[in-house]
């Protein structure tokens, strides 16, 4: 029954992952690929893989809810949280950030509000269930934003959120559609509201 209740309406739970993108898997080139961090912030950066690596990673448990009405409990990742790239000031937001924007390879966006990505369950992951990401599900780097089982206080909102690939964060003043929410995806995306579409 408890399972039960980490089910948002309209869910189904896989044990698969099942692989949804549009476009083709982007080549990894490490000495030529980086992570840009720009807008809203005191300072803009452009981060090697090897910078990368070099930050500290976090293990976290996450339920995953899909859009398309799947939903994969207890997936367990590694990376690192923008909560803690700010707390430790390696990022420094503007005071006048309220989102962020996701880029990632062959232009793909999506957007967060910044409250949101300074959760706990919005994670800039390199690793999957102990091993490094594979390339269909983002590697070398993706973000990702599910559940945490029992904690109420979290906004949750579906996986498309987080996008695979990830290149960089454009930190906004105003908010603006990223790729999906441009085509008629809903701007929030919240999962227990069954914020699918916009229409």
């Amino acid at each position: 029954m408890e399972d039960l209740k980490r089910i948002p309406p309209g869910q189904s739970t896989t044990r698969d992952f099942p692989v949804l993108h549009t476009g083709p898997i982007p080549e990894f080139k490490p000495a030529t690929w980086d992570f840009r961090v720009w807008g809203a912030v005191e300072t803009s950066q452009c981060l090697t893989w090897d910078q990368v690596l070099a930050i500290p990673r976090m293990k976290i448990q996450l339920d995953l809810h899909c859009v398309t009405g799947w939903s994969k409990l207890d997936t367990s990742w590694e990376g690192f949280t923008l909560k803690f790239l700010v707390r430790e000031g390696i990022i420094k937001p503007k005071p006048e950030a309220h989102y962020i924007m996701q880029h990632a390879d062959y232009g793909y966006t999506t957007n967060l509000p910044l409250d949101v990505a300074l959760q706990e369950n919005f994670l800039i992951a390199t690793h999957y269930d102990g091993t490094p990401l594979t390339p269909d599900h983002g590697y070398p780097l993706r973000a990702v934003i599910g559940s945490i089982p029992g904690e109420k206080s979290l906004k949750d909102v579906y996986l498309w959120k987080g996008a695979k690939w990830l290149r960089g964060l454009e930190f906004l003043s105003e908010d603006r559609l990223g790729f999906w929410e441009a085509n008629g995806y809903h701007n929030d995306g919240d999962v227990w509201r069954e914020q699918r579409s916009s229409r």
